[in-house]
């Protein structure tokens, strides 16, 4: 049988080990993709730290995955050998709970998740249900596409569900490995974008991505800042800084909205008779299905938007996972697997 490279856990806490495995077989309604680009997110961590409930060793992680169609399962029609598709954090769901019935298929009670309930993308080859894929544009390369498939979709789903309206407001708060993308989906999308982060450092980087307004959290008040040019219909909060939200909210113009997509462990505190006076709300967005990951790579591409990566070989996964989890990388981390 053939064999392949993988990165894979074998029990919570422990290293990442670089092995030689069997190629997977596809089963019905599956296909096997060969991986090209996988990225990592810091909630690889979860497969890693051994943090996800009923997790099983060993487990390859990674679903920010970016190949090209290998081989086909039975009962597959609608998918080829040869053609590009990604993979992201929805990687399957029941069909049958009551969330799948209502259509809201990435809040499935029994979903799935690539590196977590079957294994992932740090590796060669890897096998998904059908129901996980997207298409990957011609003019979208790999290691850009593979990003996108998380903090990509993530910040544009949110965006584009939002309610606002082009020329209104619309704030982003962090610049990261969601906050950097978030502000170049708000200016594609035409919405007068501010990019808000610590320090004036970050301004040029803010304008290159696209933002026309900077606000220094460390040196303004931000909630004053934003009021002045005139109230955010929307808040996109992609820092992890419950502080930092509540610092924003203040800024929030007439009915507008902040959307959590930043996961911290700090509360989030709320002016209550500003948001009664205000009609504020305050939201949550989980990432999305894989037709909006199809969605986020046809506008990605269409539009020109890029996450800033950078890359590392597969057998380099446990140097490339501690450089994203040090905070340091410029933004996004991706595995090739050339």
């Amino acid at each position: 049988m053939a064999t392949m490279k993988a990165v894979e856990v074998t029990e919570a806490g422990g290293p990442l080990q670089l092995v030689e495995r069997d190629v997977p077989e596809p089963g019905p309604g599956q296909v096997r993709i060969k991986v090209q680009a996988c990225g990592i997110c810091h909630s690889d961590s979860l497969t890693k730290e051994g943090q996800w409930p009923g997790l099983q060793y060993p487990r390859v992680p990674g679903h920010e995955i970016a190949g090209v169609v290998d081989a086909v399962g039975a009962e597959v029609d609608e998918w080829k050998v040869g053609q590009r598709v990604g993979v992201g954090w929805h990687g399957g769901h029941c069909g049958h709970c009551d969330h799948c019935r209502r259509g809201d298929f990435v809040l499935c009670q029994r979903a799935l998740v690539p590196g977590i309930s079957y294994d992932g993308g740090y590796a060669n080859y890897m096998v998904a249900p059908v129901q996980a894929l997207a298409r990957i544009p011609d003019d979208l390369s790999d290691v850009d596409a593979a990003p996108l498939l998380c903090a990509g979709i993530t910040t544009f789903n949110a965006l584009r569900n939002s309610g606002a309206r082009a020329g209104e407001v619309v704030a982003i708060l962090g610049i990261g490995g969601l906050g950097h993308l978030g502000v170049q989906f708000a200016r594609k999308m035409g919405f007068r974008t501010v990019a808000i982060a610590r320090g004036k450092d970050k301004a040029p980087l803010a304008t290159e991505l696209g933002a026309h307004h900077y606000i220094d959290s460390s040196a303004e008040n931000v909630a004053e800042s934003l009021t002045a040019l005139g109230g955010a219909k929307v808040i996109l909060a992609t820092a992890t800084s419950g502080k930092a939200m509540s610092a924003a909210l203040g800024g929030l113009g007439l009915n507008g909205k902040m959307i959590m997509v930043g996961i911290g462990q700090e509360p989030v505190e709320v002016p209550i008779a500003q948001f009664i006076m205000g009609r504020h709300s305050v939201q949550g967005w989980p990432s999305g299905t894989s037709a909006d990951s199809q969605d986020t790579l046809d506008f990605s591409a269409l539009s020109g938007v890029k996450p800033m990566i950078e890359e590392f070989p597969l057998a380099r996964a446990p140097e490339a996972y501690d450089r994203m989890m040090s905070g340091a990388a410029r933004f996004r981390v991706v595995l090739t697997m050339g």
